[in-house]
This record gives structure tokens, C-alpha cells and sequence, in this order.
């Protein structure tokens, strides 16, 4: 397989933009405003690890018409430079009296008035990477008013580009690589976290970039906690052990799980394996342009129920994937997002299937104009025992 090319070329940050313009067109916007880290490397492709730290804010102005405007700190200067963005407005800080909100306002203030409307993510799963304090004083700097435009910005980044996808694949195949070799070295006697250790090694020497989210959880033939791990907690024979991650690729990722047992399961426990993949394969078939996430979810939890689930406490079969762990959209039973081609999904089936007894199965896949297509490797049919 052809390993990608790292970053996009000018044409991909000109047609997000021009598709966002469209937005501000239809909703009647003079501009759109951007804080957080995976908004602005959208519009701009400023890819840094700097964002660990957050004394400093930084914005992007995106106008209805031109390029987008870079307003950062003086530290990102020369790094904004090397991207597509002309206009780099800076300022020293931190300064706290003035930490660039001045320069943001006399920004918007002069962009044409056609509207007296500006765009922030303030809604539906965002946030201002910004104190509040001085999100609300901007309001009263800038002549326009302020509206949401989160889950505008979430639709427009839920389809993907051809290079947007092959970035996910990539960090799909490495994460199946590092997940193929944990039955060469995971053993009765070792730790959630000496095996979570040399699993992200494995992909970071793979060619990952980062693996910041490896969790697990394991037990007397099952799990029933998918959200804390990895610990100390030392493996022992019967027991079943999942781990999920998320692993980066030139900053897009994946997010994925598998599950093993040491030495035996019981049968309840290889069933509950069976159903949540059977749930998959359904959620795969139901994943086509024009159907929706709530089909997906019917698809997928009717394999469950059909197989005792008592529940399901994650709240939902799945989401949206690219830039950021987990996007919009949801697989619930009443989110009803349309699934268009370029849609990246994740495929998350996960059922109680007994008092303290919790099996979670994940995959990653595309929507095409075809169907799905499967990004990582499917899982084995049959729960792996690991002797």
C-alpha cells in the first residue's frame, strides 16, 4: 500500500473555503470567526503541537469573500507563513489585558457590512478555545452580531476529500498492524498497561504520529468498564481483555477496538463476540448515501436485541471521524443525519449482555457513492483465545 502524502495541496484549503463562503451566503454572513485547533488547520492547514498549550488563544477570520486571516500570537508567526494564508496578523502575547481581541474586532469591523453577521461555534458539541469573558467583550468591540454556526461547520467537515480519507486509511492500517501483534506478546501475568505500552510502541514505530487515546478493560470473562483503562489490574487465565485507540496520522484518525481471551471464554461471552460482529455486518449493509444514522442504529441494535442485550450505556453505535477522535454524527436512535459519500463513520455496536458483562466492537469505514467501504481491517468473526 502507498503511504500518503503528508499536508494538502493550496486547491483543498480553496474549496474548503469556497464551501464555507457558500454557507455564509446561505445563512446571510459577513464572516465567519475560528478558536479551536481542528477548525483553524482546516482553513488553514497550521498543523503544530503548540495547542498542548493553552495560555495563548488564537483566530482565524474566515470573510465571505478572500482568504482566510490568521490572528495568532507573534510565537506562530513564521509557522503561519509557510501555509496558503497571506494575511498574518500577530500580536505579543500573552497579554492578558489584550490578548488580540482588539486586533480580531478591527478585523470584522472592517470586512464589509453586507449582513452585520458573524459566525462562531457556539452550539452543538464546540467550544471557544477563548475565555468567555473576553468572547463576550468581542461582542461588544464588533458592530455585527454574533450567531452560531456549529453545527453548520460540522456538516461541512463531515465529508471528506479523497486526501482527507486516505490520511484516515493510513492510520487504519497502522493501527491494525500494532492490534495483529498483540497475540504475539499479551500474556497471563502481565499488566492492562504493559500491554496498552508495547501496543502503542508497535504503531508508533509503524509510522504513527501519536496514539493519544488507548484505553482498556478486562476481567473474569468480560469487561464492564470501556472508559478508564489501561491500569495495573494483572491478566489472568479466563479473563477478556478489550482495548480501543485512536491513533494520528498526520493528523487524522483512527478509532477502533479489539477483544481477546486468555485461555478460554465462556460461550455466553463468544456469543455476545458474535453478535456485536454480526451487528457491524448489518451496520455495513445499512451504511448507504441517503440513508440516515438512525439506520445504522436500527440496523445494528436489532442484531443486539435479537441476542439478549440488557443494554447499551455508551449512549450511542457510533460516530463521526476525521480531524478529531469522534465528530458529528451520531448513530442514535434519533439523530437522522443523511449519510452522504465522503462521510468517515465509525461502526460501534456494544451490549450488556449480563450483569457486570459489557462486549464493544468497533470499526471504522466510508461512505462511497456505491455503500461503505471498510478502513480498518475487520476484526476476526470468532473472539481470539490467546493461550
Amino acid at each position: 500500500m502507498t503511504i500518503p502524502s503528508r499536508g494538502f495541496n493550496q486547491q483543498e484549503f480553496e474549496q474548503r473555503t469556497i464551501r464555507a463562503q457558500k454557507v455564509m451566503h446561505d445563512m446571510k454572513l459577513d464572516a465567519m470567526i475560528f478558536t479551536t485547533e481542528p477548525n483553524v488547520r482546516y482553513f488553514t492547514g497550521f498543523h503544530s503541537q503548540f495547542w498542548q498549550s493553552p495560555t495563548r488563544p488564537w483566530f482565524v477570520v474566515v470573510p465571505a469573500e478572500g482568504k482566510p486571516i490568521a490572528i495568532i500570537p507573534e510565537i506562530g508567526a513564521k509557522g503561519m507563513s509557510q501555509t496558503w494564508i497571506d494575511t498574518v496578523i500577530t500580536w505579543p502575547a500573552p497579554r492578558p489585558e489584550d490578548d488580540g481581541i482588539s486586533l480580531v474586532a478591527n478585523t470584522l469591523n472592517t470586512l464589509p457590512n453586507r449582513h452585520g453577521r458573524v459566525g462562531a461555534t457556539l452550539g452543538i458539541e464546540s467550544h471557544l478555545r477563548m475565555p468567555v469573558n473576553n468572547y463576550l467583550k468581542l461582542t461588544t468591540m464588533v458592530n455585527k452580531v454574533f450567531v452560531d454556526i456549529a453545527l453548520a461547520i460540522h456538516e461541512l467537515r463531515q465529508i471528506k476529500s479523497a486526501a482527507e480519507i486516505a490520511k484516515t486509511r493510513e492510520a487504519c492500517r497502522i493501527t491494525n498492524v500494532g492490534f495483529k501483534r498483540i497475540p504475539e506478546y499479551a500474556r497471563v501475568g502481565m499488566t492492562e498497561r504493559q500491554i496498552c505500552k508495547q501496543f502503542g510502541i508497535d504503531m508508533l514505530q509503524e509510522g504513527a504520529d501519536a496514539c493519544p487515546f488507548i484505553i482498556a478493560g478486562s476481567g473474569p470473562d468480560a469487561y464492564d468498564d470501556i472508559l478508564m483503562g489501561p491500569t495495573d489490574r494483572i491478566i489472568e487465565q479466563g479473563d477478556v481483555l478489550l482495548i480501543d485507540t485512536g491513533a494520528v496520522w498526520d493528523g487524522y484518525f483512527s478509532d477502533f477496538d479489539r477483544n481477546w481471551a486468555f485461555g478460554k471464554a465462556s460461550e455466553q461471552t463468544k456469543a455476545a463476540y458474535r453478535a456485536t460482529y454480526e451487528a457491524t455486518t448489518k451496520g455495513f449493509e445499512a451504511a448507504r448515501p441517503g440513508a440516515t444514522t438512525t439506520d445504522i442504529y436500527n440496523a445494528m441494535w436489532k442484531v443486539l436485541e435479537a441476542n439478549g442485550a440488557l443494554g447499551n450505556d455508551i449512549g450511542r453505535v457510533g460516530h463521526g471521524l476525521g480531524m478529531e477522535l469522534t465528530e458529528r454524527p451520531s448513530n442514535t436512535s434519533t439523530d437522522n443525519t443523511v449519510l452522504k459519500p465522503g462521510m468517515v463513520m465509525t461502526l460501534e455496536p456494544g451490549m450488556v449482555y449480563a450483569k457486570g458483562k459489557t462486549m464493544l466492537h468497533e470499526e471504522n469505514i466510508v461512505i462511497t457513492e456505491e455503500g461503505a467501504e471498510w478502513l480498518s481491517e475487520r476484526a476476526e468473526p470468532e473472539l481470539i483465545i490467546i493461550d
